[in-house]
């Protein structure tokens, strides 16, 4: 698992909420669920 270093930009909860919506709307190109994904991983883990 890669670890961030000095980059430490993070999703915002608005912005991984709409990608969580593009990855599970079946109709959503490989594109868009590609760059959801990107996105996703840049969120902090919530407990």
């Amino acid at each position: 698992m890669a670890k961030r270093g000095s980059n430490q930009e993070v999703t915002s909860k608005k912005a991984a909420s709409a990608a969580s919506k593009v990855l599970r709307d079946p109709k959503s190109s490989k594109a868009a669920k590609t760059a959801a994904g990107s996105a996703l991983t840049q969120r902090p883990n919530m407990k």
